[in-house]
């Protein structure tokens, strides 16, 4: 963690979210508002316009104030959650996080995302993407190990019924499509883990 390139780390994020923005928005035209792609994308352009800013900043106080752009830019549901999964990371990681400390960070932001969205493990939602990674960092899973753990966990979404978000209206027709907040969860799992790999 301590060759962590952030500037970097958020272009890559932000190349990552608009390389299947498509995606996001099919994803959530089945079973949402149809905006998430669209939205995920904003936001995090928006982050990549103020990278050198928020790189000069500790690690912190850049996932903070990460987390408030986000909030303020990716709009619908979606900004709010991932902005407090940010916020939350921010509030409880260290400057230099070893990996005990970033095990509980994520742990700590998860569950900040669970009682924002008013969610558990099991509705369909990124909570569970969010829990399989934190439970792989809990196990020392590696970096590729945990961005394959997140695209499995997004795929097991599939079969879910919602029971949470604008999906959960759908009852069993929301059974058979991924969760897009899911899927963008685990891409910007596997950009963290294949950035930091590769600086490593």
């Amino acid at each position: 963690m301590a060759a962590l390139n952030l500037a970097r780390l958020i272009s890559a994020a932000a190349d990552m979210i608009a390389a299947h923005a498509e995606e996001l928005t099919a994803l959530d035209q089945a079973i949402g508002d149809g905006d998430h792609g669209l939205n995920m994308k904003r936001g995090f352009e928006a982050v990549r316009s103020e990278a050198e800013t928020f790189s000069a900043k500790s690690l912190p106080d850049a996932l903070k104030a990460i987390g408030t752009k986000l909030v303020m830019t990716v709009g619908g549901a979606s900004g709010p959650l991932f902005g407090t999964l940010f916020m939350a990371l921010g509030k409880e990681i260290s400057a230099a996080p070893d990996r005990a400390n970033l095990a509980s960070a994520f742990g700590k932001a998860t569950e900040a995302v669970a009682a924002r969205g008013k969610s558990q493990v099991g509705q369909k939602t990124m909570l569970d993407v969010l829990q399989p990674v934190h439970d792989a960092l809990l196990q020392g899973k590696t970096a590729a190990e945990i961005a394959d753990i997140a695209d499995a966990a997004a795929d097991a979404t599939v079969p879910m019924k919602a029971l949470r978000g604008r999906a959960s209206f759908l009852g069993d027709r929301s059974i058979g499509h991924m969760d897009a907040g899911a899927r963008s969860t685990a891409l910007l799992v596997r950009t963290v883990a294949e950035t930091i790999g590769a600086s490593a």
